[in-house]
């Protein structure tokens, strides 16, 4: 059983001293990752029209990056507890500017999707990695602020990358949104090496021979066939929610994960870390806040495409408007986030996303950009609340032996209520649209559903004792 410490870890005076520099050096990785998503985002409904996409097939480009970006975060957290957190987390940006590069250079939507599938795969050790190594190397009373200061490098970054992303796709076209993230993905590994020096003496490499390999593929077959089986139509022709043979395969593929990390004396998902209450609730709490977050990622650059016509440069102005909430109040969180009960900034925070998703699903035909402007603002400064407490709730409930584990296993549960909001927002989209719903009205539906999500985000945060 995997139980919760009290006391930190003590550690050597120089990781103190060096405190800061680890922290800068982390948001690297980060920027490199935001710069990627933001202007991919103010890049998509360009991207769609050109190659004449439905909604549900247009939510597959973002599903491209984000199913190998959840599905490994458990390897490479697992992985860095055994083999050096830094060294995996150059790897993994390696692998990310080589999908970049791809992404790049694609002159066909096969090769895109390719080129995403590489970048999700690079990007997945960003998250949990990062969230163990300032685990690691901070103090119970102050992982609360470090963890804030690095989550606020990603909506730092989203201020200006949505308006410089959508003059690169106005002016030099669309491919020419990769190259940001490709670059600082390059220099990220050189000061990842520079700046954050490993813990341990040399990498267990005899980890790679009794790895649990099993438990990897099995849970990758089993996240692949459930967003499959969620959105289908694009990839097998049946309508969502439908294909039994899809339905069968996660079935079977997770009854054989379960079994196999039950048995296996290392496995890759520590089954036991999931009795844990707080790391259980806050792990479902984070996916549906991150499922709200993509009805502002997804949606919103679509809606103002569809409804107002906008172009790449006035969308990504107006995403701005959520990143400069966000990096409000996403450090307040963290502070707070070590001075009073997490449940309720959570549910705070996770009340306000809510309305904020109603609100949109409200909105009449016309409204002016300042009532959309407002409901962006108020989503941001929102869910910036409740970030901290979510990440030091889950990271505070293991101890530091696991903290790899627990992060790859809460970071891909955050991230999986973001990749199927996702999936199902493009359903919800293209099957209004078929029905002969207004543009508008097939938008808010979504919001709606996305609201929804946000109601049982609520529920479960009350249910959090820490």
């Amino acid at each position: 059983m995997v139980e919760k410490v009290s006391t930190p870890p003590v550690l050597p005076d120089a990781f103190r001293v060096k405190s800061r520099s680890i922290l800068i050096a982390l948001s690297f990785p980060t920027i490199a990752m935001i710069l990627n998503g933001s202007m991919f985002g103010v890049a998509l409904p360009t991207i769609r029209d050109q190659f004449g996409m439905s909604a549900d097939m247009a939510a597959w480009l973002t599903i491209a990056f984000s199913l190998p970006f959840m599905m490994l975060m458990p390897l490479f957290g697992r992985l860095g507890d055994e083999l050096g957190r830094a060294n995996l987390l150059m790897t993994g940006l390696a692998i990310f500017c080589l999908g970049s590069l791809l992404s790049y250079q694609a002159d066909s939507l096969p090769l895109l999707f390719v080129g995403r599938l590489i970048q999700g795969a690079g990007s997945s050790g960003v998250t949990p990695l990062s969230l163990a190594i300032i685990a690691q190397r901070f103090s119970e009373g102050e992982r609360g602020k470090a963890m804030a200061a690095w989550n606020s490098t990603a909506p730092a970054t989203s201020i200006f990358a949505p308006s410089i992303g959508g003059f690169m796709v106005d002016h030099l076209g669309w491919r020419s949104i990769f190259l940001p993230a490709l670059v600082v993905g390059i220099l990220a590994m050189f000061i990842i090496r520079w700046k954050v020096p490993p813990l341990r003496d040399r990498p267990n490499w005899a980890i790679l021979r009794t790895f649990d390999w099993g438990g990897t593929v099995l849970l990758a077959g089993l996240i692949t066939f459930v967003v499959l089986y969620v959105s289908s139509r694009p990839v097998t022709g049946v309508e969502p929610f439908m294909d039994w043979r899809l339905l069968s395969g996660g079935i079977l593929f997770g009854f054989s994960f379960v079994r196999i990390e039950r048995r296996h004396p290392r496995p890759l998902v520590n089954l036991d870390i999931l009795k844990i209450h707080d790391f259980r609730i806050a792990s479902l709490s984070a996916a549906m806040r991150m499922s709200m977050m993509a009805g502002i990622g997804f949606l919103i650059p679509l809606y103002l495409k569809d409804n107002y016509g906008l172009s790449a440069s006035r969308i990504g102005l107006l995403a701005t408007a959520h990143s400069i909430s966000l990096f409000v109040t996403i450090r307040k969180g963290g502070a707070l986030a070590d001075q009073y009960p997490n449940r309720w900034l959570v549910s705070v925070g996770m009340t306000l996303q809510l309305l904020a998703m109603a609100y949109f699903a409200f909105l009449p035909q016309g409204a002016s950009l300042t009532l959309i402007t407002a409901g962006i603002v108020v989503h941001g400064l929102s869910a910036g609340l409740s970030l901290g407490a979510l990440h030091r709730t889950a990271m505070g409930s293991t101890d530091e032996a696991h903290s790899g584990s627990a992060a790859g296993v809460y970071s891909m549960t955050r991230f999986a209520g973001s990749m199927l909001a996702v999936a199902i927002a493009g359903i919800i989209l293209q099957n209004g649209l078929d029905r002969g719903l207004t543009v508008l009205n097939a938008y808010q539906v979504v919001y709606a559903f996305l609201a929804l999500t946000g109601v049982v985000g609520v529920l479960l945060a009350l249910r959090l004792q820490e």
